[in-house]
């Protein structure tokens, strides 16, 4: 998919400002925002890759002209219609209208730490050995998946050499389907400057690629 959050390579956007010293939150409500947001995320209606395609399916000016945890809310609040919990009416509103519905599962104040400190490991058994090792050069693919991926725009069909080879993970096109893990072979590659940008330098980029997006170079 190529969403407005795939900006690699895209100019006109300004330069790049890191705030010296920068809180956690600017204001209060983005603590509560992500609050909630991890809360509805323990729920069970959806995965991570659900969600951060969710995001992605923003409008391009919606999206860049919002914050961060604009992005995020706006992404809970998409899949809360869809799936009935809330209601556009009760959004315009800014209150409950409808009775309530039971969750799947409800994320307790007492179980916040565990959960956190748990995290959500992606790594699955794989079911094929690995096609690529150490040293080989690789290519990336050029078609554009219709939904969620992570093949940037600005790799598609560039050759890089594989890094590191780091086992197999949940593959996001399918899983933000909802149709599975669908495991696959994560990579390390790297790329040169030149190869992604035609700076005729010594840089590099390091991408983790899965096996899916990569054909022998």
């Amino acid at each position: 998919m190529n969403g407005p959050q795939d900006m690699g390579g895209f100019t006109r956007f300004g330069p790049v400002n890191p705030e010296v010293d920068e809180p956690v939150f600017h204001e209060a409500w983005e603590a509560r925002a992500l609050a909630l947001c991890l809360a509805m995320d323990s729920s069970g209606l959806w995965n991570a890759d659900i969600i951060r395609h969710t995001r992605e399916s923003m409008p391009a000016m919606k999206y860049w002209s919002s914050s961060y945890y604009d992005i995020r809310v706006e992404g809970h609040i998409t899949q809360l219609v869809k799936h009935g919990y809330i209601t556009e009416a009760e959004i315009a509103a800014g209150r409950m209208q409808v009775p309530p519905a039971t969750m799947k599962s409800v994320l307790t104040a007492a179980n916040v730490p565990a959960v956190l400190a748990k995290g959500a490991p992606y790594d699955r058994p794989g079911k094929n050995p690995a096609r690529f090792k150490q040293g080989d050069r690789v290519r990336c693919l050029t078609a554009a998946s219709e939904g969620h991926t992570r093949l940037p725009r600005h790799a598609r069909g560039r050759s890089g050499e594989i890094a590191r080879v780091h086992g197999t993970f949940i593959f996001p096109d399918t899983s933000s389907k909802g149709l599975g893990d669908d495991p696959h072979w994560l990579y390390t590659v790297r790329f040169s400057a030149r190869e992604i940008w035609g700076h005729d330098n010594s840089d590099g980029v390091m991408l983790d690629l899965w096996e899916p997006y990569l054909e022998a170079a």
